[in-house]
């Protein structure tokens, strides 16, 4: 695999797998994320022909538009989980990545990664923490495969798991636990939709208390919620130009640390630096 490359992941938004004519207005919503879903959002009777209508969006060409794509497949521990990934191990033309849900251990991912690998697949891999078995296993998860780029909280089924309230506090612990895994394997981490659209300050104040936590970017339920998350996630011109000044340094020096204005810096450092610069490009463009 090849290494993981730093890209904007401020926003996302699902896309029905049922409907593909929905797929473009989700490209041009200014997500930096569109996934196309074929897990919760799908009854049971649909999912065959959502897989069908979802591997088709594939079978052409995607435009280099900045936008990262992915499907929502069913977890593997399903029937229609197995099948999701039996279409995808089939096609010539696979998803450039798969979003996992209910993850419970580093084993499921695993074996995702082989059966990728075996199919000659370069398929990149998300994963989301949404349960109990999966919070005490964030660590392995985060570092078990090269695929993986980036972890998503999942906090509705996690605060039905832990038998708490779906708001900040009582799941602060578990986000916390989500960013420190995603932190050390070096991976994005992206938070939980804010579900109250007619709340357009309650969201902002959630997605700024995530940022501050370490989160990457935070998911939407609705076009209109991304450009809010969007700017709560840029990085502001003065972060710009340390990200910028940061690299050249490192570039010039060829260490593992530099000092830059009396404060050491070390390597790891460079990732978010990168990151930073990608979400600006994204920005300009």
């Amino acid at each position: 695999m090849q290494e993981r490359q730093p890209r904007p992941r401020r926003s996302f938004i699902f896309t029905p797998g049922l409907r593909p004519d929905m797929y473009p207005k989700a490209l041009a919503s200014g997500a930096d994320i569109v996934c196309v879903e074929l897990e919760d959002g799908i009854a049971p009777a649909d999912k065959a022909e959502a897989r069908t209508r979802a591997m088709t969006l594939f079978e052409e060409p995607q435009a280099d538009d900045g936008v990262e794509r992915m499907v929502r497949v069913n977890s593997l521990r399903e029937r229609a989980g197995i099948e999701d990934m039996r279409a995808v191990l089939a096609s010539t033309t696979p998803p450039p990545a798969l979003m996992l849900p209910k993850v419970r251990n580093p084993d499921e991912v695993r074996l995702v990664d082989d059966l990728l690998s075996e199919a000659g697949h370069s398929t990149r891999l998300h994963v989301i923490i949404e349960t109990n078995a999966g919070l005490e296993a964030a660590h392995d998860i985060a570092h078990c495969s090269r695929r993986l780029e980036a972890l998503f909280f999942g906090g509705v089924d996690m605060a039905a798991e832990l038998r708490c309230r779906n708001e900040w506090e009582p799941l602060l612990y578990a986000r916390s636990r989500v960013v420190h895994a995603a932190a050390g394997a070096g991976l994005d981490v992206i938070d939980v939709p804010y579900l109250d659209l007619d709340d357009p300050d309650g969201m902002r104040v959630a997605a700024e208390q995530a940022r501050d936590l370490g989160f990457s970017g935070k998911g939407a339920i609705h076009p209109r919620q991304i450009a809010a998350l969007n700017t709560v996630f840029t990085p502001s011109p003065d972060e710009v130009r340390r990200a910028r000044r940061i690299i050249d340094e490192f570039e010039q020096a060829n260490t593992g640390l530099v000092v830059i204005d009396g404060k050491l810096i070390e390597k790891p450092v460079l990732r978010d630096m990168y990151r930073i610069l990608a979400i600006a490009d994204r920005v300009a463009g």
